[in-house]
């Protein structure tokens, strides 16, 4: 039976228990002392990498994919009896072929998405909703869900949604105060057992609730102010696990699509599972969010869940609960393989014998466990659609638009989305805002792809023709365009919030020092352009780096006012930027940043670099240093660098994994 809504929650329970008493009596009793292994599946931030292939580029990419992540998932069964499998949000945005069904052709009411489509091929048992699902507003979501919202702007009707349970806890219509899923499910299955040489089943009830991060509320504000309103994870977990305890649950199962963060608790926090999991009614967590792997025993590089307090990264446990977090794109498969006890006629878990790991599609040599072969044909036809799509051209360029080195000042994937923007902007106030008319217009946009998913997760839109695709390479999100008015002390605090990607640099240090901080991500460092100038010390601590901050030639004043072009998440306070809270914006356009491009490109058909991909308005204070100072970027990529003028730039050596330092 498929949820629907809060409201039908009793009922199921209901007939989940009615059948729970028919088939009772056929199964032997389970005594105390009996043991069983169940296997808890999850896959995480999907974002709608059904096959594996970068339309970005228009070909495969065996690094990612959910047809890859279904592989690990049928082998996990094959070795695990038992076994539930669940995915904890960011489903079904974040590819073109996501944007294709939600904003180019729409999905209709009885088609199912072709992401939920995928997975359903697999069974889930159920899922959460993350943070990305909202950024087609809450009509396509509630559609694509077969969710009944009582909500305004939302029309409930039957439609194709998944064939799981999907559950959300802490966001609340402002209509009726209910939330707009039902918080919690009870999974009725059965235990495979093998009780003194004999193969025998047993019941299991398990209580799943779901959560995603409060903030939705600024990162999309235009699609859920007024409409809904959000609650901390630990505040709705306990509005809400007493009841689903009271159901007769053998153990609650928290889907929580967020990560582990060790600052102190608000009901604002991104990233609450460190204080979700000390809650009495959580029994297991399965988390997502932070684009990262937990546990991170036996993995390379830093860690950075080892040295939280209640966090055991070895054998993934938070506050001695078992936890998993699988990564993202369908790149691997988070398992926790559940020891369980009967203890006092119900299952109880043993603690000790519980281990957490992250299984990757990535073999150990280099090579990728193959796609399930049932995956693609499922979502051929949409899939040939938005290729054929985003093909579409709409200009040409006689230089390449890359982000390989916009860490260390190109601008070539930038500058053509600033002037895109600014240009909306300072047409759009000359028509309608003429009170803003003296203000300058200046624009901010960051390179949201710059190498976290590996060598090929860079913006690459070589020379030559442009299509919809390059320009969905170059904006990747789907936010809207909008403009804020700030001073000249808040744009300084805006440049050195963006300057925090990189580390401090100690110019007596003779071994190699990186660059770049890896922690801070690529989609907040802010590049601020058309006539904005300025200067980045790295030798200084964050917040106060930047230095010689100009705009047309002359020194910027604390009081001078700008507008400034950004777009809905970062107005809103999404990054956490000084200043930017939603309450300075002059301009939330209905128009995607992206579209504005595609408009601009098409009316400037022809990009050139010396016009339109050479203001390097930013660069590093000069500093002699006693040994190297390195960042990673694509291998064979150096004559990119060479062509955009970058000096002082040379390969200290190739990674071996398509990287090169």
């Amino acid at each position: 039976m498929k949820l629907r809504s809060a409201t039908r929650l009793p009922l199921l329970l209901a007939l989940t228990a009615l059948a729970a008493c028919a088939t009772t009596a056929q199964r032997p009793a389970v005594p105390d002392g009996t043991r069983a292994q169940l296997a808890i599946l999850e896959t995480t931030d999907l974002h709608s990498n059904i096959r594996s292939y970068d339309y970005y580029q228009d070909k495969a990419d065996p690094s990612l994919g959910f047809e890859r992540a279904a592989t690990l998932v049928r082998q996990a069964r094959a070795q695990y009896p038992n076994s539930l499998l669940f995915d904890a949000g960011d489903t079904i945005q974040g590819t073109a072929l996501a944007d294709y069904q939600a904003l180019v052709h729409p999905v209709g009411c009885a088609e199912e998405l072709a992401m939920y489509r995928a997975m359903d091929a697999l069974g889930y048992d159920g899922g959460t909703i993350g943070n990305h699902e909202f950024n087609y507003g809450l009509p396509f979501l509630a559609q694509v869900s077969d969710q009944a919202m009582n909500v305004d702007g939302v029309t409930s009707r039957d439609c194709a949604g998944p064939h799981f349970p999907l559950v959300l806890a802490n966001v609340f219509s402002t209509r009726d105060d209910r939330p707009i899923y039902p918080p919690y499910a009870v999974l009725e299955r059965t235990l495979r057992l093998d009780l003194d040489g004999r193969r025998v089943e047993a019941p299991v009830r398990i209580g799943i609730i779901g959560f995603t991060p409060p903030t939705i509320m600024l990162w999309d504000k235009r699609n859920l102010e007024g409409k809904v309103y959000s609650k901390g994870l630990v505040e709705a977990a306990r509005q809400f696990l007493p009841e689903l305890r009271a159901q007769g649950v053998d153990f609650v199962v928290a889907i929580s699509h967020g990560g582990i963060d060790r600052s102190h608790y608000s009901p604002e926090m991104e990233n609450a599972n460190l204080y979700l999991a000390q809650e009495p009614g959580i029994d297991v967590l399965l988390l997502g969010h932070s684009h990262t792997v937990f546990p991170e025993a036996g993995r390379a590089g830093h860690k950075r869940f080892a040295n939280i307090a209640g966090v055991d990264d070895e054998r993934g446990l938070i506050h001695g609960k078992p936890a998993v977090m699988g990564n993202y794109w369908g790149k691997s498969l988070g398992i926790i393989e559940l020891a369980l006890l009967r203890k006092d006629g119900h299952w109880t878990i043993d603690t000790a014998a519980t281990r957490s790991q992250v299984r990757d599609i990535r073999n150990a040599d280099g090579s990728h466990v193959a796609p399930d072969p049932a995956i693609a044909p499922l979502v051929e036809s949409v899939h040939e659609a938005t290729r054929q799509y985003v093909a579409t051209p709409i200009g040409d360029s006689d230089f390449a638009l890359t982000s390989y080195f916009a860490d260390v000042g190109d601008v070539t994937a930038l500058q053509v989305v600033n002037e895109a923007q600014a240009d909306y902007v300072r047409r759009y106030v000359a028509q309608s805002l003429p009170q803003y008319a003296a203000l300058p217009v200046v624009s901010a946009a960051a390179p949201f792809r710059s190498g976290f998913g590996g060598a090929s997760d860079y913006t690459d839109v070589p020379a030559g023709p442009i299509a919809i695709r390059h320009a969905a390479d170059l904006y990747l999100y789907p936010n809207t365009l909008t403009a804020v008015k700030i001073d000249g002390a808040t744009l300084k605090g805006w440049l050195e919030r963006a300057a925090g990607r990189f580390n401090r640099i100690d110019p007596q240090q003779t071994a190699p020092q990186p660059l770049v901080n890896r922690s801070f991500s690529g989609y907040n460092f802010d590049v601020i352009q058309n006539g904005i100038s300025y200067a980045i010390d790295v030798t200084q601590p964050a917040g106060a780096r930047i230095t010689d901050l100009r705009h047309a030639g002359k020194p910027v004043q604390p009081q001078q006012e700008f507008i400034v072009v950004t777009n809905n998440y970062r107005a809103s306070g999404g990054g956490k930027f000084p200043g930017l809270d939603g309450s300075n914006i002059v301009l939330a356009a209905p128009d995607g940043n992206r579209e504005v491009l595609i408009d601009w490109i098409r009316a400037r058909q022809h990009l050139r670099r010396d016009r339109d991909g050479a203001d390097r308005n930013w660069r590093f204070v000069a500093v002699h240093t006693r040994g190297p100072i390195t960042f990673v970027s694509a291998s064979g990529k150096l004559a990119l660098a060479e062509a955009a003028g970058l000096a002082g730039i040379r390969l200290l050596h190739d990674n071996g994994d398509g990287t090169s330092t």
